[in-house]
């Protein structure tokens, strides 16, 4: 406790002596803690400082939802005192690999799943700008209100990236609201090496980015970012009397409250503020271009391997290497229904083997049209070379009797 005291008042010493001016008025000194990492978040994805705006919450699903929520209230205002009734239907845009929180938040909203168009996506697992264009034509056609594309920076599962630049054009066009869900690539913006996969995001209007992913940065820590400052406040204000008092000795600017959804909110930038100011932007830069360095070592490892064959074969644009372990009773049977059938058991099976004998642990999925395959993703900053060998070389074990 006294450790943790003293880290605190060191922090607030350098943040407020430091970084803002100081006064006689105290200001809350974990709300200067999140302006400040906001203001650096805001300045790498390319905004200027005084321009947009951003607040943390708890994950990407509901920086997602308040993605989805600032949009329509920035398209339509009355929404907030008038609500669905007064407003006509409304369409979102997502890609066929999206995270599945923008349908979860149009359910919420009372937009609704069905007002949510799925996009397709190329092999690769990126949205494919010409079929959102032609879907935005074809609900426009229907009388209905296109108004938000949620583009992915690093999917679930494939780790890719959707062509931004693209997106943004076609927003512009069709003046709809740009947003971004980086949860798990917005890490890479920190890299010199890789951050030109997410070029385009500054034409964003707001962007989900999740430190407790890329970064390490220990659950929960999401940020939401939005562009234009002052909508945030404008969306969700409730001006409490009780709570939010014009008059408080102290410059109620810092009073964030009024932004968020919930009341009370968990102090998540002050492990990322303590994270930062130990590592620096480099020291996060190393330890991602090291995820994407084993990444890489998997991916031409499995080519090298006569028992495995990779869902696609590209190399990877994030940590995710998606492969089937094929065990020697598979390799003789021709590729067809058959062998699909079977090889969709594999990886459950070895999985199931991995937990009892408590060695590893890499999770599977199928997807899209794909059976049951592994999706090794790389994100602890302990795991080295060696440890990728010992993965192929334990699944190989565990899988060659199947």
């Amino acid at each position: 406790m006294l450790v943790l005291l003293s880290a605190l008042l060191w922090c607030f010493n350098q943040l407020v002596c430091d970084n803002a001016p100081c006064s006689a008025e105290w200001t809350p000194v974990f709300i200067v803690m999140e302006e400040i990492i906001l203001r650096k978040m805001q300045e790498i994805i390319g905004w200027g400082e005084s321009e947009a705006d951003g607040i943390f919450s708890p994950g990407g699903s509901i920086s997602n939802l308040y993605s989805v929520l600032v949009a329509r209230y920035k398209r339509y205002p009355e929404i907030k005192t008038k609500g669905m009734a007064a407003i006509p239907d409304i369409i979102l845009f997502v890609s066929e690999h999206s995270h599945y929180s923008v349908k979860k938040a149009a359910a919420v909203l009372g937009i609704g799943m069905d007002n949510v168009i799925v996009v397709k996506c190329d092999e690769r697992g990126k949205m494919i700008p010409s079929e959102l264009e032609e879907n935005i034509i074809q609900v426009k056609k229907q009388g209905k209100v296109p108004f938000y594309v949620s583009a992915t920076a690093g999917t679930t599962v494939y780790g890719a990236f959707d062509p931004l630049v693209h997106i943004a054009d076609i927003c512009e066009k069709y003046n709809l609201w740009m947003h971004v869900d980086a949860a798990w690539g917005g890490g890479l913006l920190l890299s010199r090496r890789h951050s030109h996969k997410l070029s385009g995001i500054e034409r964003a209007n707001s962007v989900t980015w999740n430190p407790h992913k890329l970064m390490g940065v220990p659950l929960q820590c999401s940020a939401f970012l939005v562009r234009e400052k002052g909508l945030l406040q404008a969306c969700n204000q409730l001006c409490a009397g009780y709570l939010f008092q014009p008059d408080k000795q102290y410059d109620t600017a810092y009073d964030t409250g009024d932004k968020a959804i919930q009341c009370g909110r968990h102090v998540d930038v002050f492990k990322l503020w303590l994270m930062w100011r130990a590592k620096g932007t480099r020291g996060f830069e190393t330890l991602i271009n090291r995820f994407l360095e084993l990444a890489e070592y998997l991916y031409k490892e499995l080519k090298t391997r006569k028992n495995y064959e990779l869902v696609f074969d590209a190399e990877p644009e994030l940590t995710n290497v998606c492969f089937w372990y094929i065990p020697p009773s598979l390799q003789k049977i021709p590729k067809g229904p058959e062998r699909e059938k079977r090889l969709h058991q594999v990886a459950p099976k070895i999985k199931a083997r991995m937990i009892e004998e408590g060695t590893t642990m890499v999770s599977y999925q199928p997807h899209g049209n794909h059976v049951n395959f592994f999706r090794m993703v790389f994100s602890n900053p302990a795991t080295k070379k060696s440890d990728v060998d010992f993965l192929l070389e334990e699944i190989e074990r565990l899988g060659k009797d199947l």
